[in-house]
């Protein structure tokens, strides 16, 4: 079995059943996204076009990523070679824990396999993967110059390690909060039904209807309560842990060959997981970092790695799986 197979499987796991569930109930004409979500039926045009002019696979590699945003800078003299705009940001602080131990364990594998640029270029099924990649996953995108090339040890493990953190920690980063921010609509209501009166211009009759019964308003502009409900439980859903979730670094996605080298490498990435763990406890605890400790305030917990089945707002399964 080829080896960089072996390595990304884990990472792929559901991955097309969700994505067909997805097409069919989510994302689908008339879908849960299209009744439920102000942009309604353009909300997947504007995604798209949102896809066209941003999305870059070279910028999906985290460091990349924070400083197209203008996050971040690149200093060598940093820590993780970068310098955050906003010191306190528990996302990209956390992080970059999990991309360099990411990328760590992933030189170690490819190292074991591709000692040197020719074993790489010569390797004809993984160049054939990534072409197809390029020119049948992203055909509109396929003469891009940013593609990177396969074409040493270190081009491949850096493409690989941007697809184990795209498909691992980046969505749990984005997904696995949802219900703690949401689950509540009045805090993230998904739809406005009407137009709030603002104080310029002025619009008489509607600011004098919303001074008389503000709450009655707010209900009207609020979604409506099946709207609610329908967000509601499927943010419950998305916000799930499976009992039968495979982790980032866990024991049941175990290497398969018995390889020494592969095996302790993979034992150190683990290890090195449950020390970031630790540390993003130690980090929101403190009292310093006001944007993941203090009143009001939820700790940041996305980027632990394991978490125990339900809604837990943490833990990072290796695939993009709900």
């Amino acid at each position: 079995m080829h080896p960089i197979y072996q390595l990304l499987h884990p990472h792929f796991r559901y991955t097309m059943r969700i994505n067909a569930l997805a097409r069919s109930r989510l994302i689908s004409a008339a879908g849960i996204i299209e009744l439920s979500f102000s942009p309604q039926k353009y909300s997947m045009e504007l995604s798209s076009v949102a896809y066209d002019k941003l999305w870059r696979f070279d910028m999906e590699a985290l460091p990349a990523d924070l400083v197209r945003r203008g996050m971040a800078e690149e200093d060598p003299t940093a820590e993780h070679g970068l310098r955050l705009a906003i010191e306190d940001y528990p996302f990209a602080n956390d992080g970059l824990l999990i991309w360099d131990a990411i990328k760590t364990w992933v030189q170690a594998y490819v190292a074991r396999f591709y000692p040197d640029a020719d074993s790489v270029a010569g390797d004809e099924e993984l160049q054939a993967f990534w072409t197809e990649v390029r020119t049948k996953g992203h055909g509109d995108k396929k003469d891009a110059p940013w593609w990177p090339k396969l074409d040493s040890p270190e081009s491949l493990a850096h493409t690989l390690t941007t697809i184990v953190w795209v498909a691992a920690a980046h969505h749990a980063a984005v997904n696995f909060g949802q219900y703690d921010f949401g689950g509540y609509f009045p805090n993230r209501p998904s739809i406005a039904r009407t137009v709030m009166p603002v104080e310029e211009p002025v619009d008489a009759a509607a600011m004098e209807r919303f001074l008389d019964n503000p709450d009655q308003a707010l209900r009207e502009c609020f979604p409506s309560q099946v709207q609610a409900t329908v967000v509601m439980a499927v943010l419950d859903v998305l916000s799930t842990h499976s009992t039968d979730e495979e982790y980032l670094g866990g024991e049941q996605t175990r290497p398969w060959n018995s390889d020494a080298a592969v095996q302790a490498a993979y034992a150190g990435f683990t290890a090195r997981l449950k020390e970031i763990e630790g540390v993003i406890d130690g980090r929101n605890k403190d009292r310093k970092l006001k944007n993941r400790c203090g009143a009001g305030i939820l700790p940041y917990q996305l980027m632990k790695p394991f978490s125990d089945a339900g809604v837990t707002g943490m833990g990072i399964p290796n695939s993009t799986s709900i």
